[in-house]
């Protein structure tokens, strides 16, 4: 079992109606807040008009438009430019992960008198940051309970996992109920970015029993409910217990004491959505499986074969080959089963890149590093096969 040192400072207001507490909660933050959300579903939901009505004694700036796979330019830097001018006590993101993370990267660049691109790359260390409060609209990301976000630069094909403890927020309020709205499409990717975020933290080469626990409750906790809240976009129970689940899914917790595992499937991911723009989750959902198969082999097939036997019930009589490759068929399955399309050119890539992804990855993302280490041939391998 490893060292670790662990901090969760995150205050989490869950259960519908969690909302009210919003006054109480930005209160000791300041007067001046800096709105942020995306394309507009929170004024369809009724929250936008709710929030500002809770808000009426703050002074309310906002910031909108901010886009799935946040970019850097424009929307970190128009946010940290307003919180300058207006010299912002508090950033309230409302909306999904791709909000709240762009959040992050603008109270860390508000705080900043630099580039804030210097921040996201480490190459300065953020002496401080803005605050930061959320309402969450959707599941998926688990950056409500995380000190991470991810950027993209567009203009360099870049997106940077930027992660500092100063980007925990100080408060996220998670009301089931916004996502009741959440397409099939988001609901589909998110199962698919929270399942990754967790079977990334359970291939490692040191686990104990008891996060191993947590991971397999996990993975079968995020199928049965994504395919409850398919039949029903409504049902309270299953979308509480799904938004749950991905709020536990990245900040950590499932991890304490194992070894680090590179997560080399949002390695590579982060490539794919960086030069495509492609559906976060869907990505990983398309390279998951085929990384499973192209890393499968004496090394790893221990791990595989639990994975099949505790998460998908596969006949622990079998031999373990047999048992891990029926788990990846069932990963594969189940991604396939609940709408994500399980191919790259059906999201719009095709092989003319693929060879310059592969690059990049094995330049900037240190897979080399892995549980299962990926040189660039790997890369270009695994590619392919998704194709």
């Amino acid at each position: 079992m490893q060292n670790f040192d662990y901090m969760t400072p995150t205050r989490l207001i869950f259960g519908e109606g969690a909302v009210k507490n919003l006054p109480s909660v930005m209160a000791p933050l300041g007067k001046k807040i800096l709105l942020t959300y995306g394309g507009g579903s929170i004024k369809k939901l009724g929250l936008y008009d709710k929030v500002k009505e809770l808000l009426k004694d703050f002074e309310v700036f906002e910031l909108s438009g901010i886009q799935p796979n946040p970019k850097y330019n424009p929307s970190v830097l128009e946010g940290v430019r307003l919180c300058k001018q207006n010299k912002i006590d508090a950033i309230l993101s409302v909306g999904g992960g791709s909000v709240l993370d762009c959040s992050k990267a603008i109270a860390a660049g508000a705080c900043y008198d630099g580039e804030p691109w210097d921040l996201i790359t480490y190459k300065v260390q953020a002496k401080s940051a803005l605050p930061i409060v959320d309402i969450l609209t959707l599941a998926a990301t688990g950056s409500e309970y995380d000190c991470g976000a991810v950027i993209s630069r567009t203009e360099t094909n870049d997106k940077i996992g930027y992660m500092d403890a100063h980007l925990y927020p100080i408060c996220s309020i998670l009301d089931p109920t916004y996502t009741f709205s959440v397409s099939k499409k988001q609901t589909a990717a998110g199962c698919a970015d929270a399942m990754n975020h967790t079977i990334e933290q359970y291939f490692v080469a040191d686990a104990t029993l008891l996060n191993d626990g947590f991971c397999e409750s996990m993975l079968k906790s995020l199928m049965a409910n994504t395919r409850a809240i398919l039949a029903n976009p409504s049902d309270y129970r299953a979308r509480a217990e799904f938004m749950l689940c991905c709020t536990y899914g990245c900040n950590g917790i499932l991890a304490l004491g194992n070894s680090m595992s590179g997560w080399p499937c949002h390695g590579i991911e982060h490539a794919l959505s960086a030069y495509y723009d492609i559906t976060h989750g869907e990505g990983l959902a398309i390279i998951t499986p085929r990384w499973m198969k192209h890393i499968l082999n004496e090394k790893t097939v221990d791990r595989f074969a639990k994975y099949g036997i505790n998460v998908f019930g596969i006949d622990p009589s079998l031999g373990k080959f047999e048992i891990a490759k029926k788990a990846i068929d069932e990963t594969y399955k189940f991604f396939e089963s609940i709408g994500i399309p399980m191919h790259l050119k059906e999201v719009g890539i095709d092989e003319s890149r693929i060879k310059e992804m592969a690059h990049h990855i094995a330049v900037n993302e240190g897979l080399e590093n892995a549980w299962a280490p990926l040189a660039e041939n790997d890369l270009v391998e695994i590619l392919m096969e998704s194709l």
